[in-house]
């Protein structure tokens, strides 16, 4: 009866098949695709078959489903979507033909995924195929749930995969191996499941088995130390199958280019690597194993290359004798001579890791790896290049440079920045000399061009500020390097290096006693600089600078530095014209302050000062100021053209100097009308009023007649005893940021005509009566208030206002400034 009814179904699907039209065959449809001119023309043909794969999905009894399937796939490997095949994907496994099954398992491979909510669906299917009596169908199985488990599909499953592994069948252990490799990837915490048939797979003898057995167990040592330590003792097994390989004579299905098996040597080679790392004993045991392999491999074909790599990683990373580490680094010298790119970039590649180990191993093939800076290879030279700057040492500094800089001057602009910047760390470190140091980054300067980073710029700036020694040379050099340039714009770094140096040290460059540096010379260059199209507008600002503080290192040259600064009043770009006009208003008008301010600068701060961010402050400077006694110093007169320290004072609160100008005042009143150390200076004695008001018309401040104004009454100041320090910030009304100037009158008209008492504190207001009061009770007042109203407390308090002086009590005016 079954024989009838089969027959009868064969009967009926040739009836079908000979009613309907066949669809097309998938290698004519591959045919049409490749036959396709244009996009458009490949697009048509596509969406004309998918059209006809989704009619025959329609039909429920379709015998053309695995064909349909197939072309689907196809169309999905050329980048068109293909997702409503999934559920016909499941339909083909679901049959109990081989032919169509494969077809399924394959769509259900490419088009599922753990993403995909259909794959659970799945899961049934792929659970009674695992347990088929046919091995084909349990192999096709294992690949798709490898391939597409997610973590619920490999709990479910896992079981099943354990059991697969004790399979009499060495096809099924090795597809079952490969499966649990990749739950054990998805779900961890499954390992467990897996070991103790690990255990016995290693010790197999089919190649196929244990080079799967031995990936498994590899990516379990790695993923858990319990596993790592349950593995180690499996060690002498695997150094004795290891030696087995490589003594074994010929055998044809595991021969390659003369090597017996190289893919299971490397295999075991990385297992043993991973289970010796650390271990003492394990790399005792391992020690003649990789010497053997080290020495007896053959080198001529890729196969041994191949093992010997994987035998200097293994010696490496075990704790091997220092014997072996040196045949290990020799091995990698060999194959930088080898004529295969590849492997010479493999073998810069692991002496960069080796070089940490041992240096003095790698340093006898250093000729090697400086010959492949010249290598035509693009990322062999990289390599090389990262290499050499791991060698260099003290002993070799000289050599290493002179062929890193050869390197840099023949290298690609996208290479230039970064050995630019490297060797500018090695010469920070192993410079012998300040000169050396800086002839080294001048010769870099010079190879590199534009290409140079801002740290090679600052770092050559910090280096000349802080050697005084070198400071006249290294201004010539630079003079010598610029004036020779034939494009100025290439070098545009460089140019601002030694206009820098130009502005700060001019007057040794112009000393040098060289009859070929003259002053008109300087200038020409300076002003073809300032007027070339193509320099960029930071090189014109140092440019400008410079020029500005040459005029006060060479008085001679301020009438020709002025014409050529004066002609950029007007320039398009607003801070060349700022410091055009700033430099031409300071000419004029306050000649006498443009000594201090373009005075040279102090040495700048190193890298090191500036990430710790140390000071040179004391902790004097943190103690309170009300209720501390204060010396009283007697105003001294001095040149204002020659003290920048009085200015310094004035902008940044410097402690004061043997020439700065104090203004004492009585600590018994709060608000005195004793005299400032007996005397005020007249505005025009050069003391400080004319000092300070002449600084804040450079500056464009509109009030500093309010800052120390003489009265009619009075032509002394009436500081706020206790409270009155010429402070610790500087002015930002005036353009100097950190000062804030406040005036306004001290009883102002309200809206109904009330008078608005003082506002001594931010929102403290006083009346008039607290002028009434004593010094103890003013002092007493001020201090309460400014604790009741929460803003302020201790040394806060004290160093919130730094000057109150009143001007005019009883015409009720006063001016306060505030050093916040």
């Amino acid at each position: 009866m079954e024989v009838a009814n089969t027959i009868k179904q064969v009967i009926n699907d040739a009836v079908e098949r000979v009613k309907m039209p066949a669809p097309l065959r998938l290698r004519d449809l591959i045919r049409m695709i490749r036959a396709a001119r244009t996009a458009a023309e490949e697009r048509e043909v596509v969406n004309k078959e998918c059209a006809n794969i989704r009619h025959t999905f329609r039909d429920e009894d379709s015998v053309w489903r695995c064909r349909s399937v197939a072309k689907l796939l196809y169309i999905h490997m050329l980048g068109y979507p293909a997702h409503f095949g999934q559920l016909e994907c499941l339909k083909l496994i679901a049959s109990p033909r081989f032919t169509d099954k494969r077809i399924g398992y394959l769509g259900a491979m490419l088009l599922l995924d753990e993403r995909q909510d259909t794959h659970l669906l799945i899961t049934n299917v792929l659970k009674n195929d695992l347990n088929s009596s046919a091995q084909f169908v349990v192999g096709l199985a294992l690949c798709t749930l490898g391939t597409i488990a997610s973590v619920e599909m490999s709990r479910d499953l896992a079981p099943e995969v354990e059991k697969l592994l004790k399979s009499s069948n060495a096809y099924l252990r090795k597809k079952a191996a490969l499966c649990a490799f990749r739950i054990v990837r998805k779900a961890p915490e499954l390992m467990e499941v897996f070991l103790p048939a690990c255990r016995t797979l290693i010790a197999e003898k089919n190649h196929a088995v244990l080079i799967t057995a031995v990936t498994l167990v590899t990516e379990m040592c790695e993923k858990s130390p319990d596993t790592y330590n349950y593995f180690r003792k499996m060690i002498p097994t695997l150094v004795r199958t290891m030696k087995t390989l490589i003594l074994s004579g010929y055998s044809p299905e595991h021969d390659v280019s003369g090597v017996s098996d190289p893919f299971l040597q490397v295999k075991l080679l990385r297992l043993l690597r991973v289970l010796g790392r650390g271990d003492v004993e394990a790399a005792e045991a391992m020690n003649d194993l990789l010497a053997q392999v080290a020495t007896n491999t053959e080198t001529s074909k890729n196969v041994g290359n191949a093992i010997l790599y994987e035998t200097v990683h293994a010696i490496m990373d075990v704790q091997s004798e220092s014997g072996l580490r040196v045949l290990a680094v020799n091995i990698l010298g060999r194959f930088l001579l080898n004529s295969d790119k590849n492997i010479r970039y493999v073998a810069l590649t692991t002496l960069q890791k080796t070089v940490t180990l041992d240096q003095n191993a790698v340093q006898r093939h250093r000729s090697t790896v400086l010959d492949c800076l010249k290598d035509p290879d693009v990322s062999i030279r990289r390599r090389a290049m990262e290499l050499c700057f791991q060698l260099v040492n003290d002993s070799n500094l000289e050599v290493m440079t002179r062929e890193l800089l050869g390197f840099l001057g023949r290298s690609e602009p996208e290479v230039k920045s970064v050995c630019a910047s490297n060797l500018v760390s090695i010469a920070e470190r192993h410079a012998p000399t300040p000169s050396w140091h800086f002839h080294t980054l001048l010769d870099i300067l010079q190879a590199t061009g534009n290409y140079v980073r801002e740290d090679v710029v600052s770092s050559t700036l910090q280096l000349i500020s802080n050697c005084g020694n070198i400071q006249a040379d290294a201004v010539t050099c630079l003079w010598e390097s610029v004036k020779g340039l034939k494009s100025i714009e290439d070098y545009q770094p460089l140019v601002q290096v030694c206009c820098w140096c130009i502005g700060e040290y001019g007057d040794l460059l112009l000393s040098s006693g060289s009859s070929e540096i003259t002053v008109d010379g300087v200038l020409e260059c300076f002003q073809q600089m300032l007027w070339s199209p193509h320099v960029s507008i930071i090189t014109r600002q140092y440019c400008m600078l410079a020029l500005e503080k040459l005029s006060a290192r060479v008085p001679e040259t301020l009438d020709r530095i002025r014409s050529i600064v004066d002609v950029f009043g007007s320039h398009l770009n607003i801070d060349l014209q700022q410091r055009a006009v700033e430099f031409g208003a300071l000419c004029r008008s306050f000649d006498h302050l443009r000594g201090p301010i373009f005075e040279k600068m102090l040495p700048l701060p190193s890298d090191k000062q500036r990430q710790t961010g140390t000071t040179d402050s004391s902790p004097e400077d943190d103690e309170p100021l009300i209720g501390s006694p204060v010396k009283e110093t007697s105003i001294t007169p001095a040149d204002h053209s020659n003290d920048s320290n009085a200015i310094m004072d004035l902008l940044a609160g410097m402690d004061t100097g043997e020439h700065d100008i104090v203004i004492p005042w009585n600590e018994s009143s709060v608000f005195g009308s004793s005299e400032i150390g007996g005397q005020q200076p007249p505005l025009n004695s050069g003391g400080i009023g004319v000092l300070s008001n002449d600084l804040l018309d450079l500056l464009g401040s509109s009030c500093s007649g309010d800052l120390f104004s003489s009265t009619s009454s009075s032509s002394q100041l009436q500081p706020l005893s206790g409270l009155a320090v010429l402070g610790t910030s500087s002015f930002s009304s005036t353009g100097i940021p950190g000062m804030s100037m406040g005036r306004g009158n001290s009883v102002s008209e309200g809206i109904h005509g009330t008078p608005t008492p003082y506002e001594l504190l931010p929102g403290q207001f006083f009346s008039l009566s607290f002028f009434s009061l004593s010094p103890l009770e003013q002092q007493s007042t001020l201090w309460n208030r400014a604790e009741q109203d929460g803003i302020m407390s201790g040394n806060r308090f004290a160093s919130s206002i730094s000057i109150l002086s009143l001007d005019h009590l009883n015409d009720e005016k006063f001016t306060a400034v505030n050093l916040l």
